[in-house]
Order: structure tokens, then C-alpha cells, then sequence
């Protein structure tokens, strides 16, 4: 059996009188959706758990919110879910009555859904920010652009791919006449404004 927390009953009580109404109708779609659901409070204000997080309500001055902790894995049946944040804090929009929620057919189906996904142990995998590691020019590459200032003002501009091209390009030479040679030949390209791989260009 699902459990009612009086937390969220009062959290209700205090509400604006707009407010209740919508966050009791909401409160009991999520038990209706699911007999196992369990309430409690996060961030001061409810929540609602089934193996895990799988929504929430809140009520502030002018309107009401119910979002998703997992939306973005649900399969939005009825193209009714907006980005969080798009114009409110959950995923229904800015809700000043009943009539501004989805018919309860369709909230019913994303709650089970979210339950669903629970039950399967799916999570959220959020890709980690790409880094780039700070890019090393050995002296002497930027001895040789000093005397070249038209490929150094190239060579400044390029972005951090074309720079690490024409770098590890010199770097990697492992005898000094051939460092040398291709030296040479990337102040003469950036001089005419070419990347490294100018030449594979179509």
C-alpha cells in the first residue's frame, strides 16, 4: 500500500487557495497511477517515490508545478511535456487551475511510465564536459613565428584543432632536419593562411 506523509498535507493546507485544488488532484493521480507510491518531502516540497524518485509538486505565488525527475526518458505519448524551466518549474507549465493539466488519461500514463522506468533501474547518465587539456607550443615553433608575423597572426586566430595540427605535425618529427624542413613549410602555409590538412580540402 502506498503512503500519505501529513508533511504534504499541510505543505496543501498553506497553500494558496488556487493551489489546492490542483495539488490535491495531482496528489492523487500519483496513487491512482500507482497503489505502492510513497510521499514524502525533498527540497521543501513534495515528492513522490516509487523505487526511487519519480515526481514532484509545488505550489508558489501565482501558479503550480509538476514535473518528472526522469523526463527526459519518458516517452511523451501526447507531446504535452515541456523542458524544465521552459516556462515554469516542471514539466506541465505554469498550472493556475485544473483546466491548465493535461486530461488525467495522459498524466496517469506518464506517472506509470516513470514508475516503469524505475522498476527497470534506468538512470539519467549525464555526459561529462569536455576538457581540453591546455595546448603545449614548444619555443622553438613560437621563436620561428616571431619572425614571421603574418603566420603568427594566422596562427593565433586558428582555432585549438588547427593550432594542435600543425604542432603535433613538427613535434612528432623524430630527426631535426626533417623538424626542421616542416617548420619551414607551416610558416610558409600559415603565412598564406592555410591550416595543416589545407590540401585535403575540397
Amino acid at each position: 500500500m502506498g503512503k500519505t506523509d501529513k508533511r504534504i498535507d499541510a505543505y496543501i493546507a498553506k497553500s494558496a487557495d488556487f493551489a489546492r485544488p490542483i495539488l490535491t488532484h495531482l496528489r492523487k493521480l500519483a496513487h491512482q497511477a500507482c497503489p505502492d507510491m510513497q510521499e514524502t518531502i525533498k527540497w521543501s516540497f513534495p515528492h513522490f517515490e516509487y523505487q526511487g524518485v519519480v515526481c514532484s509538486m509545488a505550489a508558489f505565488k501565482q501558479h503550480c508545478a509538476f514535473g518528472f525527475w526522469k523526463a527526459s526518458l519518458l516517452r511523451d505519448f501526447e507531446n504535452k511535456l515541456l523542458a524544465q524551466g521552459e516556462t515554469a518549474m516542471g514539466h506541465f507549465g505554469r498550472i493556475t487551475s485544473l483546466n491548465d493539466l493535461p486530461p488525467d488519461r495522459q498524466i496517469l500514463k506518464y506517472i506509470r511510465e516513470a514508475c516503469r522506468l524505475n522498476e527497470l533501474g534506468l538512470k539519467i547518465v549525464k555526459s561529462k564536459p569536455v576538457v581540453k587539456k591546455a595546448l603545449i607550443v614548444p619555443a622553438f615553433f613560437k621563436k620561428e613565428l616571431a619572425k614571421h608575423p603574418k603566420a603568427r597572426t594566422v596562427f593565433d586566430a586558428f582555432s585549438y584543432s588547427h593550432k594542435k595540427d600543425y604542432v603535433e605535425w613538427i613535434t612528432e618529427a623524430k630527426a631535426e632536419a626533417t623538424q626542421q624542413k616542416r617548420m619551414a613549410t607551416a610558416i610558409e602555409w600559415l603565412s598564406q593562411g592555410k591550416n595543416r590538412n589545407w590540401k585535403y580540402e575540397r
